[in-house]
């Protein structure tokens, strides 16, 4: 255990406030010491300040205690949680509308409303956020189409594609809704070409 937690757990454990000079006292280090690392808990959340009591006469000293919540550092397991939902999610009624729909919902809520008028300022908006998603999305302007080398759900979608596919359909939908653009995403083909999905692209007139 480091210095910084032992002087986290020294605060849980206590039961009261503590001050500075008591976590010093505590854990037999240097009141600076002590100082250093409460500073630091409070500013990572781990650790909050009390207003000073007056009771006694002279300079209160600053009270330390442990924040009530969790360990904002502690181990994470969002992919288990995404697979419960991914689940979920496909044991229902329609599916694949349900998952596009969420899809267009998470990018009307995400993307900035900045008007793309024409197609190729929306087609080079929609690829620079595909790649900040991390799709390593190629526009291709022979086939007029766009190329997905990479699936950040790679493992849920290989056994959920009917909901991961359609969801990432929903998503470039809505990012191009929002943006006013006088196209749209009209299909995803999983896995058309080795190593790649297929985003195939349409002006709004042509989709169906």
């Amino acid at each position: 255990m480091g210095r910084r937690d032992e002087v986290l757990a020294t605060l849980r454990d206590a039961g009261a406030p503590l001050s500075i000079a008591d976590i010093a006292e505590r854990l037999s280090i240097h009141p600076n010491t002590a100082r250093f690392h409460l500073e630091a808990l409070v500013q990572r959340g781990r650790a909050e300040t009390l207003p000073p009591s007056r009771v006694k006469p002279g300079r209160p000293p600053l009270m330390f205690r442990a924040t009530a919540g969790m360990d904002p550092d502690g181990p994470r397991d969002y992919r288990m949680l995404a697979g419960v939902l991914v689940d979920a999610l496909g044991r229902q009624r329609d599916t694949r509308r349900r998952a596009t729909a969420a899809g267009r919902a998470w990018a009307a809520a995400e993307v900035a409303r900045e008007p793309a008028s024409t197609a190729l300022p929306a087609v080079d908006r929609l690829t620079a956020l595909l790649d900040e998603l991390g799709f390593a999305p190629e526009h291709r302007s022979r086939t007029g189409d766009i190329a997905l080398r990479n699936c950040p759900f790679l493992e849920l979608a290989v056994d959920h594609r009917e909901v991961i596919c359609p969801i990432h359909l929903g998503i470039m939908q809505g990012a191009l809704a929002a943006w006013e653009a006088p196209l749209t995403v009209d299909a995803l083909i999983p896995f058309a070409e080795p190593g790649m999905c297929v985003a195939m692209l349409a002006s709004k007139k042509e989709a169906p």
